[in-house]
Formats: structure tokens, sequence, C-alpha cells
């Protein structure tokens, strides 16, 4: 881990991915129930993450079901991803040609056991395995939506070889999941395009 900040109840830990944070959000819980802070802009910043909240959504999920890998080309989006409900195998993946963690993956395990999010930057791809039936992820994202550039590189891409911890036989996708760029296919763009694709 690069580093290590704990600020208001949050502590963010910098990962080997360079600009990705796994963080402990702030929780608390009695008798009556619990709370989560999931984003605080002043805290954020404090550790290093400048964030501009453009849109919120959440996606509830059944168990196997296998997300991603999802990013999209233009004004790519950083995204603090956490659980509310249920739990996810959450990976991430550095689409980055210029890092030295070029084509690197890593999987978390984000639940509403264990309060954690997870911060990406611009420049990755995003998916998730959800380990409990009725999960409920919250997305929270810096930067506008662009349907047409929306895409992804498929979970399964032998090239990357994730390790997805679901039976492939009981795992349950998208049809456009299924129909994402292999790995190949992306890195032929990318080499090829005469456009900066990442747009910052």
């Amino acid at each position: 881990m690069a580093k290590e900040d704990v600020n208001m109840g949050f502590v963010f830990r910098e990962l080997d991915l360079k600009g990705a944070y796994i963080i402990s959000n702030f929780y608390a819980g009695d008798n009556r129930g619990s709370f989560t802070k999931c984003f605080e802009k002043d805290d954020f910043k404090h550790a290093g993450i400048e964030f501009q909240l453009n849109e919120t959504f959440a996606s509830e999920s059944m168990k196997n079901v296998i997300r991603g890998l999802h990013f999209q080309f233009k004004n790519p989006q950083a995204k603090i991803v956490s659980v509310i409900k249920g739990k996810v195998w959450d990976v991430i993946v550095d689409l980055r040609a210029d890092s030295p963690t070029f084509k690197q993956w890593r999987g978390y395990e984000l639940s509403e056991y264990n309060h954690s999010g997870l911060y990406i930057p611009k420049g990755f791809a995003h998916g998730f395995a959800c380990l409990e039936d009725g999960t409920v992820m919250l997305y929270q994202c810096d930067g506008k939506y662009h349907p047409q550039t929306d895409t992804g590189i498929r979970s399964d891409d032998p090239q990357l070889d994730i390790k997805w911890p679901v039976d492939v036989e009981k795992a349950i996708y998208s049809q456009r999941d299924l129909k994402l760029m292999s790995w190949d296919q992306y890195k032929k763009y990318v080499v090829h395009s005469n456009e900066h694709i990442w747009g910052y």
C-alpha cells in the first residue's frame, strides 16, 4: 500500500494500482440500527482524492451475477462504489497504457458487513461478482455519463484471467456484457486509435 490516511472516521488505503483506494467508510451502530457515510467531499480531498459528484445510482443483483467489466472512453468517470446490502467481490483493471500496472487486476470484497468502499480513478474498468441474493451496490460517479462510448471488456477474457469466485456454470450475465470486446480488441483499439481516448 502506498499510504494510509485516517480522517473523520474514514480510513483511506491507497492501492498498488496507483490512484485507487480502498476506503473504510464512517460507520456507527447501536440498538436502533446503524448509520454509514460513504462520501464527504472535504475528507476525500484531504486524502488526495478530488471528486466532483455528477450522478448516483444503485443496482440490485442476484447471487452469481457477474457485471462488467465496464468503462467509457469519452469523459471517463471516476467512481466510488460501496455495498448497501449484501456482498460482492469487486474487480478493477488498469487500462492506462502508460501505467506500470497496465492490464493488472485486483479484487476486493465489499459488503454491508465490512462497510468498505472502493475509489476507482479514471482509466480503469470495473466489474463485480455478486455473492448474496438481493445485493445492492451504490455507485457515485465523477464525470458525465456518455452512452455512446459506454463499453467494456468481457469479464471472462482469458488474457486477463480473472479468478471470479463464482461457479462458471452458475454465473449469470447480461446479454450486453456477453457482447463486450475482448482484451485483444481493446488493446488493438488503443494502439491504433489516433485520438487520446481517455479524454484527460
